[in-house]
């Protein structure tokens, strides 16, 4: 991990840098699945706030839960969904655009007034592809996505997940976790546009290195 490779972590398509992370406790409810899947996606939340040192609570007072989740089939089942358009803006047209790019997932953030996120919304197809990966890493892969605002193309073509050749377990990859860490350091700021935050936060990763 190079300051350059946590630089490009951060930087959208239009080459700008944009850092934000939590402000508040984060709230998760979970729509469309069964009570076994929901306690794994629950559990991932837990496991990587826990990692940030982040809190979670039973309620958000503005917005009753600030973190959803949506699990469905097709695209258009968002548009039955009561009261979501309130929540995302322009919702048939970015229904029709992700139905069209045949797309799989997506996510939506808000944010408060130091442009700390305040709310996200992570919604799901579960295609056939989707349907057959393991649960929990399934649910680890989007609680690390949405613990921190990243880049559009941070995961693209290596996914933050390990998988464990002695036990086949899905991990975390250690210096994605060394950099959520990092970024809810209590003396990192909440949000930043500038990419010298990439440099603080590179000075502030833990990663362990074999000795000479």
């Amino acid at each position: 991990m190079t300051p350059e490779a946590v630089q490009a972590l951060f930087t959208r398509n239009d080459g700008n840098y944009t850092f934000a992370r939590w402000g508040r406790p984060i709230v998760p409810i979970v729509f469309g699945v069964q009570d076994e899947t929901l306690k794994v996606v629950k559990g991932a939340i837990e496991a990587v706030a826990t990692l940030a040192g982040h809190q979670m609570a039973e309620t958000d007072p503005e917005l009753g839960a600030n973190l959803m989740f949506f699990f469905f089939r097709e695209w258009e089942e968002l548009l039955d969904v009561p009261d979501l358009g309130r929540l995302i803006p322009d919702l048939p047209a970015l229904v029709a655009r992700l139905s069209q790019a045949d797309a799989t997932q997506y996510r939506a953030f808000r944010f408060d007034d130091d442009n700390a996120i305040q709310a996200a919304f992570v919604f799901l197809r579960m295609n056939e592809e989707m349907s057959q990966m393991p649960a929990d890493g399934l649910a680890l892969a989007q609680a690390v996505q949405v613990m921190l605002l990243w880049g559009d193309k941070a995961f693209s073509e290596t996914s933050p997940l390990a998988i464990l050749p002695d036990s086949g377990a899905t991990v975390l990859r250690p210096e994605i976790a060394a950099i959520i860490a990092a970024a809810y350091d209590r003396m990192m700021p909440v949000s930043a546009d500038d990419a010298s935050h990439a440099l603080r936060l590179f000075a502030r990763l833990r990663l362990d290195t074999p000795e000479g």
